[in-house]
């Protein structure tokens, strides 16, 4: 008995479509034999029709075919085309452009872009024939490579920075000591006379969406930050300067084992003064500061 069966896969308004495009049974022969009692005047019965009984056996193999190839296609079109990651963000898991089918490999391509998680997610017309793959890390064997594109990871960032999340109250740091005014006495003078021995916090907002840029081998992100220094006074917060820092860090993945591991190192570090209740500051002296605790917190990362 021979079966064969030829099927589609396209891209149908973000679902996958699997549709049977050739189907058929080809049986050469069939023989069935009775035996005992009256098999002998039943035989010639199932002689006389044994080519009609062949044809309705290949019929049930193929109609058996494609209904379970239907089945398939109700389940494909039935994946979700949004994933919920929190409160804020869904990320869109639209289908774009067919299947492309290699010798060895099926490629499929999604939005994969983030949206407000109370939206629907939105047919996208992107396309991906002319992406540029970074090399899969590890073999080239392996049964599932995902490459994402930066504009993923942008997305992510825009929608957290207009949902207003990319902000941080810092109370707590290695060196606790340096959240007190009197750590800064004689590198800010002024703001220990004003407030002698006053707990500092430090309000660290995003005031620009992160970039994130994919380059061969390494993940480039450059965000840029107002830090606000705020004392805590005895019945209220006062907010006394305004920093604003640019920081570049830059990420490495890579296979070890069954593991995923990766590093992330700081590329750059700028500092400038923004507004001040307390006088000048030794911005010199003082991005030093920042800056190797900054790189502390990165490779602690």
């Amino acid at each position: 008995m021979d079966v064969g069966v030829s099927m589609g896969l396209k891209n149908e308004n973000g679902s996958l479509k699997l549709f049977v495009m050739e189907c058929g049974c080809y049986m050469k022969d069939l023989d069935i034999t009775l035996n005992g009692g009256s098999s002998w005047f039943y035989q010639g019965f199932i002689d006389a029709f044994s080519n009609h009984i062949r044809s309705s056996v290949e019929n049930a193999i193929t109609n058996k075919i494609v209904e379970s190839a239907s089945k398939l296609d109700h389940f494909l079109g039935g994946l979700p085309k949004e994933i919920n990651v929190d409160r804020v963000a869904a990320m869109n898991v639209t289908f774009v452009n067919d299947p492309r089918f290699i010798s060895s490999s099926v490629e499929f391509d999604i939005d994969g872009l983030f949206i407000p998680s109370d939206k629907t997610a939105p047919q996208s017309d992107i396309n991906f024939g002319d992406t540029k793959l970074a090399p899969a890390l590890g073999s080239s064997s392996n049964m599932l490579w995902i490459s994402l594109d930066e504009d993923v990871f942008n997305s992510v960032s825009a929608l957290y920075f207009k949902a207003g999340l990319l902000q941080h109250l810092v109370d707590k740091v290695p060196d606790q000591f340096l959240l007190n005014t009197a750590s800064w006495r004689f590198l800010i003078p002024r703001l220990y006379r004003k407030y002698p021995n006053k707990d500092m916090l430090l309000n660290i907002s995003a005031i620009s969406p992160p970039s994130v840029r994919i380059n061969v081998g390494r993940i480039d992100t450059t965000v840029d930050l107002d830090v606000i220094v705020i004392v805590l006074g005895s019945d209220d917060i006062v907010p006394v300067a305004c920093i604003s820092l640019s920081v570049a860090v830059s990420g490495r993945a890579s296979v070890s084992g069954n593991n995923l591991v990766g590093e992330v190192e700081l590329n750059y570090f700028s500092f400038d003064l923004k507004w001040s209740d307390i006088g000048k500051l030794h911005t010199g002296i003082v991005q030093v500061i920042f800056a190797s605790h900054f790189q502390l917190f990165v490779s602690q990362w």
